[in-house]
């Protein structure tokens, strides 16, 4: 029986729940799509319970109209500024000279014993690398001898509060949450190429709150943020500039929106009715490429900053891919690879069948994303151990042994 698998991307602007079914690792059907207008969401982060409860619901249960299925489980998406990383490093020595699954846990015990607030709770811990008696670069040292082992890891963790929220929220659409995966993990998961991945790569996924950045180097991810901007920001922007409630500024954005003044002709027009008139004002596309120009430009700048920050601006020779859905706005990408000084292409998901009439967009990588993840975690190919996601109680180990050898099931080609 096909593995069928599901996704509910929590977004500020949009809900979107997919049920999917794996015919390979690398193409799934979509069985059934359910999209609503998000509520009670501002900047990926739960401020209205009830409201966003609702609209969650409302996105399960027209994804299990469509499918004919019904929801129980899935894996979420999760984004907002407080979401934040860590490197670490554990090391252990190896008591039998060969090296088995529960010397791999005690390294892995030992690089998570950093300093983490009580408060937070880990969501993902992802090998980096791991290198034996010095020895760096290994992959599978099961069955290796050596005398000491040390991992590198790449630790996310999130506000406990925040992620307790939204767990509720899914919660009251009766779905339990196998997994949350970062927003930017899930879209890399089908908009990179593995190529991309070992060279050195960053995937930026830019949605209506949020922009999430992960920078990938030799095929593992090495650093991961969140930025609480995004393209409601351009919208706000074009509200006040031309006298717009939000949803008409909305509309203008993507019907006559432009990244690049540059690009737009003086003698380009369009017409609305903004606050205050009785009768409906021409607008220069000038004035309104002007206006997202400038916010598009300082949003690059932010991630020029952080990407610098982390020490990895010189090791992305294949630039930066772009997704999300404010990556479609017409001349980003050449402001992009301007403001970054790096090679910068766009991307959306592929390789899908069934109902997808909607879904060929970059405003879909997450949700797509979510379904990839959940296909290739069940067929121990994704990189990362499955931590619990809740805060622990004191004392409490974070793996068995199982969930070791699960982890290095993954690691094997």
């Amino acid at each position: 029986m096909d593995e069928i698998v599901v996704g509910i991307d929590v977004g500020t602007t949009k809900i979107c729940t997919l049920v999917g079914r794996v015919d390979d690792v690398k193409s799934i059907r979509i069985l059934g799509v359910g999209i609503e207008p998000s509520d009670g969401i501002r900047k990926g982060i739960i401020v209205d319970l009830a409201a966003a409860s609702k609209a969650i619901k409302r996105s399960v249960e027209k994804a299990e109209s469509t499918s004919g299925l019904e929801i129980t489980t899935g894996l979420v998406s999760l984004a907002g500024a407080h979401v934040s990383s860590v490197n670490s490093r554990g090391a252990t020595g190896v008591p039998g000279g060969i090296i088995d699954a529960s010397d791999i846990a005690r390294a892995l015990e030992q690089a998570q014993a950093v300093a983490i607030p009580y408060d937070r709770e880990i969501i993902h811990v992802i090998q980096r690398g791991m290198t034996v008696d010095g020895q760096e670069g290994v992959r599978t040292p099961i069955g290796m001898h050596g005398y000491k082992i040390e991992v590198e890891t790449h630790i996310i963790t999130a506000a406990g509060a925040t992620v307790d929220n939204l767990r509720q929220c899914v919660g009251a659409a009766g779905v339990e949450i196998q997994q949350f995966v970062l927003n930017p993990l899930a879209s890399a998961e089908v908009v990179l190429t593995e190529q991309e991945r070992q060279m050195g790569v960053a995937v930026c996924d830019i949605g209506g709150g949020t922009t999430d950045l992960a920078i990938y180097v030799n095929g593992d991810v090495w650093h991961t943020m969140v930025l609480a901007v995004g393209g409601n920001h351009v919208t706000q922007d074009i509200a006040h500039g031309l006298r717009l409630p939000m949803s008409q500024a909305e509309d203008v954005k993507k019907q006559q929106g432009h990244a690049l003044k540059s690009e737009i002709g003086s003698d380009e027009y369009f017409s609305i009715r903004p606050f205050g008139e009785d009768h409906d004002v021409k607008i220069n596309r000038q004035d309104l490429a002007h206006i997202i120009e400038a916010r598009i430009e300082e949003t690059f700048d932010l991630i020029m900053q952080e990407i610098k920050r982390s020490g990895y601006d010189g090791l992305l020779p294949a630039g930066m891919v772009l997704t999300g859905g404010t990556s479609a706005l017409p001349g980003i990408k050449h402001i992009a690879s301007q403001v970054l000084g790096m090679s910068v292409r766009t991307a959306q998901p592929d390789n899908l069948t069934g109902l997808i009439d909607k879904l060929g967009s970059p405003a879909y990588s997450t949700s797509v994303g979510l379904l990839r993840w959940a296909a290739m975690r069940d067929h121990d190919v994704v990189v990362s151990s499955d931590i619990r996601n809740r805060r622990r109680p004191k004392g409490e180990k974070n793996m068995d042994f199982d969930s070791i050898k699960n982890w290095m099931k993954r690691l094997l080609p």
